[in-house]
């Protein structure tokens, strides 16, 4: 099997990594000793690799090393895991595309060994010659490592059968360094992201599924590996219809020693479910609280939108503050107008409520979000937002209206000098925002606001949530000194972080990291210079015969335009019927 380069490289930075073991190395001293002493006894010539590589095979070394870096997958036979943030190739060693396979490390191996049950493709329909199948792809989210599964064709038992290597570490001080054992991997409460996704023929991309897998009943298990069924259910409305069933083998490498019971495990999850219901409640006691005390100020507040609260892809009420983290591009993303760009290249979509009607709103977690490339104005607020806050400016999302009164989201930002900038993350779009004030003369339309926005009723961010409560809540008039109590209302931070703070809720979704792109520039770039010169060379081919079917000679300038073209030209000379000439069924003008 042929390998890329960095693969290559990759493999071989993990074999000598495996090869500086003390034990491995002590005894490749023992078998280069034995085999100069029997085999050139005397002699002080070079010794050849392939009778060294051949005594090393028959003392079992080379078995030995590669025994212990693949993976048994019960059944005698070693079995490929695919890694990386989005591995296209199956590896028989585990190879990790970011970082080398650490022996000091702890690492859970989750297996795919299928689907069934997909009801609603039971009887999926034959692509079209020349179309590609409709398909399904699970995304993985742990801990920060991003993974996907090959695309594989939709069916009611489809084909799913993939391997993911994850690490288990704690990113706590000192422990980062230190191998995860059975009381650490037990307090590792982040679930595993599963996210199925559906492609058709023509691109288009659905969200299937987006579940949680608790991992840690592995902990309980005798021999370290546990297979589980999966029930996916469905999304947003269909959040309690079941979709189809994954059956899934988890296990740890290296395997531990201490086996913990049954009741531990369940205990400790019960326990962590507990603290998280009881932070939610005590957040949810104190909004009422301050929603009641914000409709006091005044009555007009009610019709604001005012959002504290959304439902992500599982109908999940969480705070909206928890929908936003800062979001570091690293080398990704130079600037913040490329984050802007980059956020508006995701396609827009309006989410339909069954049977017709006015758009719903839905709010989707950002792996969801990433996976699907896809969403509402809201995910791609929030996605900008994060990006911004990432890049170290104050910003905030805004919810709002726009024209035609129509619930919007976008992006502020304010800077060290107070001037606000609203981002629309659907064009890319920079406003720069001069209040008006209500109480002098009307300006002409040169001083009329350029941005679309109309309505604003809060601003938040990841630590922060304010409430507008000026006179209006037009844009235009709006001050955005937040720190005024007289104009907006603020959350109580402490409030805020209690529930979206860095690890106060960790069965709320973590945020993932962005992934470097799958396509090869130069070899894009190169296919669409191909497609072009040959769309260009037929549409000369077919000029040319249109001019000798018409008898025009070929060395005569005129050139075929459309009728829209046409009509165009001929208002803009005046001449209506001159210079323009039909040359079998086509419309054609003649260059001056």
């Amino acid at each position: 099997m042929a390998l890329a380069p960095e693969k290559l490289t990759e493999l071989k930075q993990i074999i000598h990594n495996h090869l500086s073991q003390r034990d491995v190395q002590s005894r490749i001293r023992e078998t280069v000793s034995e085999f100069v002493r029997e085999e050139q006894p005397g002699r002080l010539g070079p010794v050849r690799e392939d009778d060294f590589i051949q005594r090393l095979r028959q003392r079992g070394v080379i078995d030995d090393i590669m025994r212990q870096l693949q993976f048994d997958d019960g059944r005698g036979a070693p079995k490929a895991a695919t890694h990386g943030l989005y591995a296209d190739e199956k590896l028989t060693v585990p190879a990790v595309n970011k970082a080398n396979v650490d022996p000091t490390r702890r690492y859970l191996y989750m297996q795919v060994l299928g689907g069934k049950a997909f009801l609603d493709h039971l009887q999926e329909p034959e692509p079209l010659p020349g179309q590609s199948p409709t398909t399904f792809t699970l995304h993985i989210h742990f801990r920060g490592q991003r993974l996907r599964s090959r695309p594989v064709p939709v069916a009611c038992e489809p084909a799913i059968n993939e391997g993911f290597l994850l690490e288990l570490h704690k990113e706590a001080a000192g422990e980062a360094a230190r191998m995860a054992d059975t009381t650490t991997m037990l307090s590792i409460s982040d679930p595993i992201h599963l996210v199925l996704v559906r492609t058709n023929g023509s691109g288009e991309t659905t969200l299937v599924s987006s579940h949680f897998y608790e991992w840690r009943p592995v902990l309980a298990s005798n021999n370290v590996r546990a297979t589980t069924t999966v029930e996916l259910l469905g999304t947003c409305s269909e959040n309690k219809v079941p979709v189809g069933i994954l059956e899934i083998q988890v296990e740890l490498f290296p395997k531990t020693q201490q086996v913990l019971g049954e009741d531990v495990v369940r205990t400790q999850v019960n326990l962590e479910k507990g603290r998280q219901a009881e932070k939610e409640r005590l957040f949810l006691v104190y909004a009422k609280q301050w929603w009641k005390e914000y409709l006091q100020i005044r009555p007009s507040h009610q019709d604001r939108l005012v959002k504290i609260f959304a439902q992500d892809e599982n109908a999940t009420n969480r705070p909206v503050c928890s929908f936003v983290k800062p979001l570091r591009a690293g080398r990704l993303l130079d600037t913040p107008r490329q984050a802007a760009r980059f956020v508006n290249l995701i396609e827009h979509e309006r989410v339909q409520a069954v049977g017709g009607g006015e758009t719903r709103e839905q709010w989707t977690t950002m792996h969801a979000f990433l996976c699907r490339s896809k969403g509402g104005c809201e995910d791609h607020a929030l996605l900008l937002c994060s990006l911004l806050l990432g890049f170290g400016l104050e910003a905030y999302v805004c919810v709002g209206t726009k024209s035609k009164s129509s619930v919007h989201t976008w992006v502020m930002t304010i800077s060290s000098d107070g001037l606000v900038t609203f981002w629309e993350s659907l064009t890319g779009h920079r406003y720069i925002h001069n209040p008006i004030d209500p109480d002098e003369a009307p300006m002409g339309k040169q001083h009329q606001p350029k941005h679309p926005y109309r309505t604003i009723g809060c601003v938040f961010n990841h630590q922060n949530f304010y409430a507008n409560c000026q006179p209006s809540n037009a844009v235009e008039v709006c001050e955005f000194e937040l720190e005024d109590q007289a104009r907006w209302k603020a959350m109580s931070q402490d409030a805020v972080l209690s529930v979206c703070g860095p690890g106060a809720v960790p069965h709320w979704p973590a945020f993932p990291s962005l992934c470097v792109s799958r396509l090869d520039a130069a070899l894009v770039s190169n296919d669409l210079e191909q497609q072009l010169r040959v769309l260009v060379t037929s549409h000369r081919q077919v000029w040319l015969q249109v001019m000798r079917s018409s008898r025009i000679p070929s060395d005569e300038p005129y050139l075929m335009v459309t009728p829209l073209r046409a009509i165009l030209y001929s208002s803009a000379t005046g001449m209506p019927g001159e210079p323009l000439l039909r040359v079998s069924g086509h419309l054609c003008v003649k260059k001056s």
